[in-house]
This record gives C-alpha cells, structure tokens and sequence, in this order.
C-alpha cells in the first residue's frame, strides 16, 4: 500500500482509537492543553486590551509588543524553555499562552479603538459612567471583532499545540514526532489530517459563536473580518440602539 491508503487504513482501524494512546484520547488532550493556555491568555490579553483602548492610552506599545510575540519562533522558543525549565508541561504552556496573547490583545484593543468616536460621545451626553460607556457601549459593540481575535487565536494554538509533543505531551502531535523518529510517513500524515479537520471543525464553532454575539443591526458578511463593520457606523444613534438591545438581550 502507499502512503495515502496506509494513513485511510490507520484511521479506519477501531483499535487506534481507543485507549489512552488512541486518536480519542490524544484529540481531548490535544483540546485541553489549547483551551487552557487561551484561558491564561485570556486573562492577560483582555484586561489590557480593554484599559488600553478605552483610556487611548499606551495602544502602540502594545501593537509593538503583539507585532513582537508574532515574530517568535515557537519551535525555537519551546526549546529553550525546556532547557531552563527542564522537560514537563511548563515549556509547551508557556509558547502556546504567548501565541495567543499576540492576536488576542490586538484584536481587543482593536475593538474598542475602532468604535465610532461619536458613539461614545453620545454614551458620555447620556449620562453613562466611563464603567458603563465601557460595558454598555464598547464591549457590546466590540465584542464581534474581538470574537475574530479569539477565532485566530484558537486556531493558531491548535496548530502549534502539535509542537507540544516534542517536549512533553500526548496530544495528536505525538503521531508526528513518533513517525518522525521511524520515518512512518503515514502515520505523520495521520496527525496532520487530524489536526486540520479539529481546527477546521473548531473554526466553524466558533463562526457560528461570533455570528451570535453579533447584535442584529451590525450582522454583515461572514468571516472574522467582516464584523468590524461597526468601526464605520454613520449614525451614533444606531450603534448606541444595537449596544443597548445586545445588552438587555444579553441580561433577558
């Protein structure tokens, strides 16, 4: 057989998917060590994003700083963790939270910069707190361009989650670096196919997740650009009615 109908051959056999070594067992690792670093870059991320942008202040700094996490080699990274840090689950972690942060931190301050001056200024005219312009008014109408960000970077964890294997790990990236070692082709194929269909499966998610926290008024063309279209919204009138109705629909 050749290398395409060996790789069919190895998914098709039952007993490669159970077990702890199995395929099922290696995708639930595999989703575990990626929710869990987006988790902590979450909470790095969003809270600087959210201060940066809603005081206009340090915002280039830190595009400057996401601009530099993007151009980190994750391979190169992972491995000299390990040689401060020794072979355990810190190295991987550490590589995957910094990946994450990168698109998760310019896309939230994206969100909130790219409102419509005249929105917030209409929030302020209303009375609103800056607490409330930021809650009310910002996230609301942020939220979709921040849901690309976090689309970007689920998926870029989940691709670089691979590497994991290398140091520690039994996630799917353990069918690359095992066949690696044997020059087993198709089992290498293997993990990338699995890898592919999990982002691919996880992207179509979280579409649907960013088309539903879209308020009504601003929904446009798909995909994890065309929800900034609230960044031009001519009238502030409409942007503030959408802000307002995500917000009370959102505390029905």
């Amino acid at each position: 057989m050749n290398v395409i109908e060996r790789t069919f051959a190895f998914l098709g056999d039952g007993t490669n998917w159970q077990g702890p070594q199995g395929i099922l067992a290696r995708t639930i690792e595999h989703l575990g060590i990626t929710v869990f670093a987006v988790a902590i870059a979450l909470v790095i991320a969003v809270p600087l994003g959210l201060w940066a942008g809603h005081t206009r202040r340090g915002g280039h700094a830190l595009l400057g700083f996401t601009a530099a996490l993007r151009a980190l080699p994750a391979l190169g990274l992972l491995t000299l963790l390990a040689l401060w840090f020794g072979v355990n689950a810190i190295p991987p972690l550490v590589v995957l939270v910094i990946i994450a942060v990168a698109p998760l931190l310019a896309h939230t301050l994206e969100a909130v910069t790219g409102i419509d001056p005249d929105v917030v200024d209409a929030a302020r005219a209303q009375g609103m707190t800056e607490g409330q312009i930021l809650r009310r008014v910002e996230i609301p109408l942020g939220l979709p361009v921040f849901m690309g960000g976090l689309r970007s970077a689920v998926l870029q964890v989940i691709a670089t989650a691979t590497i994991a294997a290398y140091i520690n790990g039994n996630n799917l990236g353990r069918y690359l670096f095992d066949g690696l070692a044997v020059r087993d082709y198709p089992r290498m194929l293997v993990a990338t196919l699995l890898v592919a269909v999990l982002a691919l499966v996880v992207d179509a998610l979280m579409a649907l997740a960013q088309r539903a926290v879209t308020p009504v008024p601003l929904r446009g063309g798909g995909g994890r650009g065309g929800a900034s279209k609230h960044h031009g919204q001519p009238k502030h009138e409409s942007a503030l009615d959408a802000a307002n109705s995500h917000t009370e629909g959102a505390h029905a």
